[in-house]
């Protein structure tokens, strides 16, 4: 066990976390690790303690895939069924451990590293159930010599995820620097001279929405590090919390000292486990070596972060849903505006930053604003870390200069498609960004010319397919991800995303292909134009790659008198 010891009773672990900041999360796991479920006992004592109804308690907690009612609750292993995992065999392994009552969890954000499965506390990974162990998070592939990098400078340093490991390759330094200057603006100009934006697949402004919340009333300000990595095929983030922890929690510190933040909040997805412990022990140390804390860095400003760790919810990704998750409620994106710079946690003024984002910033503030900006092609600034998986030589993370062509990194950087093969389609932003074709990899890495072929970079995160896929296939297990892990707060994307999954799969819809195919791009049409937040706006890029690329695939679903 972790927040508490397994003998801990009732009364210890309330005391322990019902005057923590954001106590729900915690208190939730720190029961379910004890008893590995939770129980209507336990559930009534913590409503009581935190002043939540039961109703509103129950629903919360049954909406999150790893909190469990009932036992065997999180003793029965969990099976990585995403995409990636599904080419490597994760079927098979759920038939292996079908007699401890295994069931499929979505992507586990282990794609170049298939298949984890969740037993416990424990995340194990392989191929079968004899060959499931532990093993670290492989570190990025080493660059090519003509790319320079940013956030995985120095990652490959040996005892990098130490306090000793950072401090010896200039770690601290912009803190320190930053500290003993005392001028917060100047540190926003230096992040709005590199034009850093927003890496977790909004690309907002950095800088903008830092002056935002520095210049709203309320305090006090709050700093979050999204952490919440749950797109399919995105998996940069754990790299970086993995191997280099310090580079995150210097760049939150850095933000609070610009933004007037106080407090700060790591939110970590619930499928790393490692990390957790990772990110335990480095928050020591920078406590511990007064880097956050009462007198932050020698600042005489006071910034403490705390890590919490979700439940197993696609839609926390989205800033406001994981807002909502930190103050115990019902994970919903909350209505925009207003926006979280004036009325995020606990409706004060809240800067959410992605893990990526956050790490660029010590390095910016160390080798200066025009050198990272220098890092990018053409008009484009900076970089961009490349999740990278499913057929390809040498899947990982590839930190890449903004407008890199696509073809250059699948084919000189990753090794290409096995040998023998071709890429038949890779995915964007994970599966958000829906299908590029073959005469799709000419494209460059940038916003600008993804969205003229109907996609965008987003989050990062490529999953490459070759010419023995089925594309139809494909889209049907992302479509049904997508309706899986709908909030269903708003219509359109809780009964869109289910009948876009009923038609990929030929469950329902109309006999002939010209209807069917209407029928598609009507939905999708309804989705992007009504849905509440991005993975209703997103999903029907899905089904529309679909059509434009393959109809092929999709009239091998029809025959002359109508759905086979």
């Amino acid at each position: 066990m972790t927040e508490v010891e397994k003998a801990a009773g009732d009364e210890e672990i309330l005391k322990t976390w019902r005057d923590a900041p954001a106590p729900l999360l915690p208190l939730l796991h720190a029961f379910q690790e004890r008893d590995g479920h939770l129980s209507p006992e336990v559930l009534e004592k913590i409503g009581r303690t935190l002043r939540i109804p039961a109703a509103e308690l129950h629903g919360t907690v049954s909406f999150y895939h790893h909190l469990f009612l009932e036992a065997p609750g999180n003793r029965r292993p969990r099976v990585c069924d995403g995409p990636i995992c599904r080419l490597h065999g994760s079927t098979a392994l759920l038939s292996e451990l079908a007699d401890r009552g295994a069931r499929p969890m979505a992507c586990a954000g282990r794609c170049d590293q298939p298949i984890p499965v969740l037993a416990g506390g424990r995340l194990l990974i392989g191929a079968c159930a004899e060959d499931l162990a532990e093993r670290p998070s492989p570190l990025p592939p080493p660059p090519a010599e003509h790319l320079e990098e940013c956030v995985f400078r120095h990652i490959r340093s040996p005892g990098r995820a130490t306090l000793e490991g950072y401090r010896r390759t200039g770690g601290y330094e912009a803190l320190l620097a930053a500290a003993r200057r005392g001028r917060p603006l100047e540190i926003i100009a230096a992040v709005e001279a590199s034009g850093l934006a927003g890496r977790g697949g909004a690309g907002f402004p950095t800088a903008r929405k830092w002056s935002a919340v520095r210049e709203a009333p309320g305090d006090p300000k709050t700093v979050v590090c999204n952490a919440d990595e749950g797109e399919p095929g995105c998996f940069k983030d754990r790299a970086l919390l993995d191997h280099d922890p310090h580079a995150v929690i210097e760049g939150m510190v850095l933000c609070a000292l610009a933004t007037g933040a106080t407090r700060g909040f790591i939110y970590l997805r619930y499928e790393y486990p490692q990390t957790l412990e990772i990110l335990r022990r480095a928050l020591r140390e920078a406590e511990e070596a007064g880097l956050i804390g009462e007198d932050a860095a020698g600042s005489g400003r006071e910034v403490r972060i705390h890590l919490r760790r979700g439940a197993g919810a696609y839609i926390c990704g989205e800033e406001t849903s994981l807002l909502n998750s930190l103050e115990g409620r019902h994970p919903f994106p909350r209505n925009r505006p207003p926006y979280p710079v004036t009325n995020g946690f606990e409706d004060l003024p809240t800067v959410v930053n992605n893990v990526e984002t956050l790490a660029a910033v010590p390095q910016i503030l160390r080798k200066g604003p025009d050198w990272y900006a220098g890092l990018g092609r053409g008009a484009e600034r900076g970089t961009k870390v490349i999740s990278l998986s499913g057929d390809i030589s040498r899947p990982g993370n590839y930190e890449v200069p903004l407008g890199l062509p696509l073809r250059e990194v699948l084919e000189d950087l990753a090794g290409g498609p096995p040998p023998g093969r071709s890429i038949q389609a890779v995915t964007m932003a994970g599966l958000s960004g829906g299908f590029l074709g073959a005469g799709d990899l000419d494209v460059t890495l940038d916003e600008t010319s993804l969205r003229s072929r109907g996609s965008f970079l987003g989050a990062g995160g490529i999953m490459v397919f070759d010419d023995t896929r089925d594309m139809v296939d494909v889209a049907h297990q992302a479509m049904s991800f997508f309706a899986s892990e709908s909030c269903g707060k708003c219509f359109p994307c809780r009964i869109g995303t289910w009948r876009l999954k009923e038609r990929l799969g030929g469950e329902a819809g109309p006999p002939s292909r010209e209807e069917w195919e209407a029928e598609v791009r009507e939905v999708g049409q309804v989705m992007k134009a009504a849905s509440a937040c991005g993975l209703g706006t997103a999903a029907p890029l899905v089904s529309d790659s679909l059509l434009r690329l393959f109809p092929e695939g999709i009239a091998a679903r029809f025959d002359g008198s109508g759905r086979e």
